[in-house]
């Protein structure tokens, strides 16, 4: 029997996607389904000037609520050093133009996604970045060093992304058109049969749904 494919739209930067991780690693061991990772650029580089329109109290109470589920949810969190999305100094809500960071993790996560190590790059990643270890995350061995612990290679992944480069820019783009054609923009998104479950806390009525649908869970 077939399993049911099911698609997570994620981003780097998001630490939504971050706080969802056990939950979602937990998804494949207990229902018949068939996850992919579809890797999105953070809506800060989708849209440079979106932060600027924004409220301050935006800022204010997503940083407390980010901390807040980190602390219910029973996980270690602090915020990443470097920030994945580097921002101007003289507008602080626009991203730069230079972005070191975001595109190499992106590509990454394409390339892994193809050798159907996606999800494991996604956890590998995510906690480097916001789980609190060692800072600067993007210095020496580190990022090889996480990856290394989830049975992945960034040699042979960085190998991948240079042989094709503009392939894994494609995919990026074609994963946010996916995302956008069935009626979403932000992460963690999951999907099934083209209906988003939009944010950490919608995974419960994800499973639901799945239920309803008649996909097995254990």
């Amino acid at each position: 029997m077939a399993r049911e494919p099911v698609d997570l739209f994620c981003s780097f930067r998001s630490p939504y996607c971050y706080l969802s991780l056990e939950r979602i690693e937990t998804l494949e061991v207990r229902f018949e389904i068939d996850l992919s990772i579809r890797v999105v650029m953070p809506l800060a580089i989708r849209k440079p000037d979106y932060f600027e329109g924004q409220p301050p109290a935006r800022f204010s109470y997503n940083r407390s609520d980010v901390e807040r589920v980190a602390e219910f949810v029973g996980m270690p969190f602090q915020w990443p050093e470097p920030d994945p999305v580097v921002f101007r100094t003289d507008r602080p809500r626009k991203t730069a133009d230079i972005q070191p960071h975001i595109g190499r993790l992106s590509r990454l996560g394409i390339a892994a996604e193809r050798r159907g190590q996606g999800l494991a790059f996604v956890g590998a990643v995510g906690r480097l970045l916001w789980a609190g270890g060692d800072r600067p995350w993007d210095k020496g061995d580190r990022l090889n060093d996480a990856l290394a612990q989830a049975d992945l290679d960034l040699a042979t992944l960085e190998g991948d992304v240079s042989a094709d480069p503009a392939g894994h820019d494609l995919q990026i783009k074609m994963d946010g058109e996916r995302l956008d054609s069935i009626g979403h923009w932000g992460v963690p998104t999951l999907a099934v049969r083209g209906e988003p479950f939009f944010g950490q806390d919608r995974i419960d009525v994800f499973e639901w749904r799945l239920g309803q649908l008649g996909i097995a869970g254990k």
